[in-house]
């Protein structure tokens, strides 16, 4: 399989089986609706969705699967300019792809369901309290202790001779699994977690162009928050690093 490919069904299955426990929380007549351990379940299923991607991605890509680790990576120069432009498309195209499958899945209970705040939760995020700074932070704190803790993961890798490619497939899936898990159980609360560019774009996109039943709008005002916010914390976890490495105290 091509990095190209790996990118975009690695991210594929990522939102596939993330927003479908989403969709399988909140939309009606499902079999979770209203299920009192909705963000246990939620994070768990997003962390071994996670999993899931990078089992099948992480031999042929590094398994990437999200524009800050890429940013990130490419930063410390693991991978070029032209790799990373083209996962940034694999990844905003795959999670396109996932969320407009899942909505297919569930489209049964997409058409009884009235809530349209619920809806577009199972494409996209949006913060529980909106304020704009607050927002921000949060999404660019989650996404730091992703990459920075992908940073100390591979560090080894990076400095030695393998030809694995770079990536959260360099930790091991289980291990990011829980990482992505236990961000989302400390960190989630505020806006979501998304902590990922393409996990929310490509989502939003796709709550604006597909036909869906008693939507409201895509919440476009919110949308950079989940799209800046990690892009800049990915970046300052390369930077956080390299501090550490090169302070001698």
């Amino acid at each position: 399989m091509s990095p190209f490919w790996a990118e975009f069904v690695g991210t594929f299955l990522l939102l596939f089986i993330g927003n479908g426990v989403v969709a399988n929380v909140v939309l009606k007549n499902t079999k979770a609706q209203g299920d009192p351990g909705s963000w246990v379940m939620i994070t768990s299923a997003w962390g071994l969705a996670v999993f899931v991607g990078v089992v099948v991605a992480g031999p042929y890509s590094g398994a990437h699967l999200n524009p800050a680790v890429t940013l990130g990576l490419w930063m410390d120069g693991a991978v070029d300019t032209a790799t990373m432009w083209m996962y940034f498309g694999a990844q905003l195209l795959g999670a396109a792809a996932g969320t407009t499958m899942n909505y297919v899945f569930y489209k049964p209970h997409y058409d009884i369901t009235d809530d349209g705040g619920a809806i577009r939760g199972s494409f996209c995020t949006a913060p529980a309290i909106k304020n704009t700074w607050n927002n921000f932070f949060g999404e660019a704190l989650g996404a730091f202790v992703l990459v920075f803790v992908v940073f100390y993961f591979v560090g080894g890798t990076l400095e030695g001779e393998s030809t694995t490619p770079i990536g959260l497939g360099s930790i091991g899936a289980l291990p990011v699994a829980l990482l992505v898990w236990v961000i989302g159980l400390g960190l989630g609360g505020t806006t979501g977690y998304a902590i990922n560019p393409a996990r929310d774009l490509g989502p939003r996109i796709m709550h604006q162009l597909l036909p869906i039943k008693n939507k409201i709008d895509s919440g476009w005002d919110y949308a950079w928050i989940p799209v800046v916010g990690p892009l800049a914390g990915g970046a300052l976890a390369w930077w956080i690093k390299e501090l550490l490495l090169t302070t001698a105290v």
